[in-house]
């Protein structure tokens, strides 16, 4: 469809947008228990100089492989250690998938879907989210779209270069989460051919370099894990000896939890992923099931027509992932590029009046339900911010999206993303940062390590918290002892972090001085109680920071 300058110059506004709105998070403190304990694995490789070795608390560590860990402490090593650094590497890799989202929409579509494609992937929910709680997702998630475009180009015009890239790529989301991201990579372009039945280029040589290629670029996780734990068998993990750290890559961390078998267990729902799809794609999430359902009707009647990618690799890897019993929701992120190349690819091509009007219908309800549960949310959880900048950006969804774009699914669609914009405006610059303030490990690491107090003053914390974001935030050694008096404390002078309730019985008599007090919730375990600020101080507990005194 026949663009003016004046479309592509507000589609790149908008584009704009929705790449702002995910650095929106950038310095809000970093969350427990994931996001945390992965920044101060890769603190840890910074401060010892090793990055063979994942400790955690000096404690051999087996569960994740080592890429996010070393490109965190990559941008550690060139920004510093801090909270947006450690972000600033995920969201790189999170806009080098929109990149390739773009490249490969492009390739298969037009540069209209491709926009459209980035603008959806941008603005999904989870998306943004996952820049703010960075994990191994927004790696993950560029990494398989670039891996899948290399790929792709690699046999629709022979390239020995593509190949190696794309291998490159495979083999570094490999690194990130294990061999199970190769189903999703593989499913795309064999889904494709098989359907379109392209039995030549399904057989041919390439894909057996590329498996080669594959495993030589995951070299560097293999020799890793052999080092720290095939090669020591007397190390005890899992509370066993003779663990195989290569064994657990390969086999225990993927099929293990698939089948439930292995050392981490889990409990799966088949239903877990659709009902997370539908909030985590907010505001596509039903445009993107009216898509994939006009795609299969259609698709269905002329194979050959079509591109199988796309729907190839979402629903394998949707599929496994629902028949797995080890389910968390920034799992399905993986996938959204697909998602948001088949959102646009539909969204874009729709010209049935009924169809527009269904869609203009949705749309407005999915709006109108996002700005009513972000006015309720800031009514019941009361964080500091004007009420007047909340409402002026929700006028913005009636006053300024009207003068814009010329097509039906452009004025929808630049509505979807203000509310977008709107939603995780208000999310990441007030309430998350005004709820990280209940996080009180972080709170009191911030605080010890921009206080006064000497380094050679270490910090011993108790209590049930998971607290790798106080060891995150410090600035010098932390040691986890119990809450129940039996710990042998230092002699000399220490500083104790403990609920406020059990000081007295860790310290059994040492004198101290209360340096401050803080209010602590688990913060990912949100519950309506807590929400509501009329109840709130009834589901925190005190804890106290205190400065114990040498013994004489």
């Amino acid at each position: 469809m026949p663009q003016t300058p004046a479309l592509n110059k507000w589609l790149y506004l908008f584009l704009g947008l929705a790449v702002a709105i995910n650095f929106s998070g950038l310095f809000v403190p970093l969350m427990n228990p994931d996001a945390t304990l992965y920044a101060t694995i890769a603190k840890t490789m910074v401060l010892r100089n090793d990055y063979v070795n994942i400790y955690v608390r000096g404690t051999d560590w087996l569960d994740k492989p080592h890429f996010p860990f070393w490109m965190a402490a990559l941008f550690f090593k060139v920004f510093g250690i801090n909270t947006w650094a450690y972000k600033l590497s995920g969201i790189v890799f999170m806009l080098m998938g929109a990149i390739y989202t773009w490249l490969f929409a492009k390739s298969l579509y037009s540069k209209q879907v491709a926009i459209w494609a980035v603008l959806i992937l941008l603005t999904a929910q989870h998306i943004v989210l996952s820049d703010n709680d960075v994990r191994a997702e927004p790696y993950l998630t560029g990494l398989i779209i670039a891996s899948v475009y290399h790929f792709y180009r690699s046999y629709t015009k022979p390239s020995f270069w593509h190949l190696l890239i794309a291998c490159l790529f495979a083999g570094c989301a490999v690194m990130t989460k294990g061999i199970f991201v190769l189903i999703t990579i593989g499913g795309a372009i064999a889904g494709h051919l098989i359907i379109t039945k392209q039995w030549k280029q399904l057989f041919n040589l390439r894909w057996l370099l590329a498996a080669v290629l594959v495993f030589i670029f995951m070299l560097p996780e293999v020799y890793c894990l052999y080092v720290q734990f095939d090669a020591h068998p007397e190390k005890l993990v899992f509370g066993q000896h003779n663990v195989s750290g290569i064994k657990f890559f390969f086999w225990d961390s993927q099929f293990g939890r698939f089948f439930n078998t292995g050392p981490i267990k889990g409990s799966g729902d088949p239903f877990f992923f659709v009902h997370t799809t539908l909030w985590a794609f907010l505001p596509w999430s039903l445009l993107l099931f009216a898509a994939i359902y006009q795609f299969i009707k259609k698709g269905v009647k002329n194979v050959k027509a079509y591109e199988w990618f796309n729907l190839c690799g979402a629903m394998l890897t949707f599929l496994m992932f629902s028949a797995s019993k080890f389910q968390l929701p920034h799992y399905i992120n993986i996938v959204f590029p697909f998602f948001a190349i088949i959102t646009a690819q539909w969204f874009c091509n729709v010209r049935s009046a009924k169809s527009i009007k269904a869609i203009n219908i949705t749309q407005w309800v999915v709006i109108t339900l996002l700005a009513v549960v972000l006015v309720v949310l800031h009514l019941y959880y009361q964080p500091e911010i004007n009420i007047g900048l909340l409402a002026t950006l929700l006028l913005t969804l009636f006053v300024l999206p009207g003068r814009f774009g010329n097509n039906w699914f452009e004025r929808i669609g630049f509505r979807s993303i203000i509310i977008c914009v709107i939603v995780n405006l208000y999310l990441n610059l007030a309430f998350y940062p005004d709820l990280l303030k209940y996080q009180a490990g972080s709170e009191a690491g911030m605080y010890i390590s921009q206080s006064k107090i000497p380094v050679n003053i270490p910090v011993l914390q108790s209590g049930d918290d998971v607290n790798f974001a106080m060891e995150f935030y410090l600035d010098r050694p932390m040691l986890t002892i119990p809450a129940d008096g039996s710990a042998h404390l230092p002699n000399n002078a220490f500083m104790l972090y403990a609920p406020a309730e059990a000081v007295n019985t860790i310290l059994n008599g040492r004198n101290l001085k209360v340096i401050k007090k803080f209010e602590r919730y688990a913060i990912t375990r949100l519950k309506p109680s807590f929400l509501n600020k009329a109840t709130r101080s009834e589901q925190t507990i005190w804890m106290e920071l205190v400065l114990v005194s040498p013994v004489k």
